[in-house]
């Protein structure tokens, strides 16, 4: 899952380019998962990402299933650790064994996603596993530029889509009052796609700081697609501040439209 050349820009178009550039977030995330074990998490079935001694895209990264759990709580945290023993950084990812298709996604965050290291990528995201197609992604990354913004919104178009190219929108937020934010995408058919981001946890528009819509003419996918959570290294390299990460999900929801 990553980004192209975004620097300050605001919108970026993105015709055929590697994911392992900053512009395609898909990032093979699922290349060659060494072992699979799975949770439950917020009603539904998680696949636990591993990728044993190897790496594994995005990244790519080393994928450790340890590094993904659900506390008593019943929040799903993802971290990003280091592993002093095999002297290498291990990442987070879960996808949902159900595919979903048109509705409103939303993930309840806890952590300072607005200050995460350069390097360092939280994705959340529908995705069909053709890289560069069929995606939608609300990602906290600034793609290993200190000054590029924080969060970006992106939607890939539908697979068959000849000589279409991604819409993106970035912009910074600030977390002034607490840890706790909400993020959600609407998936309105074919004809649009809307993304929030709001402070605190909420399942209206209170404290909305970002809205962004993404419409025709720009080709969006039909399909009904997993969801993937994960916590990545860009370009597999290490965070500029040494500093493992947490994040905890408190819930994601899906609703049906």
């Amino acid at each position: 899952m990553n980004k192209v050349c975004m620097g300050l820009a605001i919108m970026v178009m993105i015709s055929a380019c590697k994911k392992n550039s900053p512009a395609m977030s898909g990032g093979d995330r699922n290349t060659n998962p060494r072992t699979v074990t799975q949770l439950s998490f917020s009603g539904y079935t998680w696949n636990v990402k591993s990728s044993g001694t190897s790496t594994a895209g995005p990244g790519p990264n080393y994928w450790n299933s340890n590094n993904v759990w659900v506390d008593a709580n019943g929040y799903l945290h993802l971290k990003l650790s280091y592993d002093s023993a095999a002297g290498h950084w291990d990442c987070a990812e879960v996808w949902s064994d159900s595919s979903f298709g048109y509705g409103t996604y939303q993930w309840w965050v806890e952590g300072r996603v607005d200050t995460l290291d350069k390097n360092v990528v939280l994705g959340l995201f529908n995705y069909s596993g053709n890289d560069g197609y069929d995606e939608m992604d609300i990602e906290f990354s600034r793609w290993g530029v200190s000054t590029n913004p924080i969060l970006n919104y992106t939607v890939y178009p539908a697979t068959g889509s000849k000589g279409k190219t991604a819409w993106q929108s970035t912009s910074n937020f600030t977390m002034t009052g607490g840890t706790y934010s909400t993020h959600r995408f609407t998936r309105n058919h074919a004809d649009s796609v809307v993304f929030k981001g709001l402070y605190g946890f909420y399942n209206d528009d209170t404290n909305l700081f970002k809205k962004a819509t993404c419409a025709p003419p720009k080709s969006i996918s039909t399909l009904s697609m997993p969801v993937h959570m994960n916590l990545w290294l860009f370009q597999g390299m290490t965070p500029s501040n040494g500093q493992n990460v947490e994040i905890i999900i408190h819930s994601f929801t899906y609703t049906a439209i």
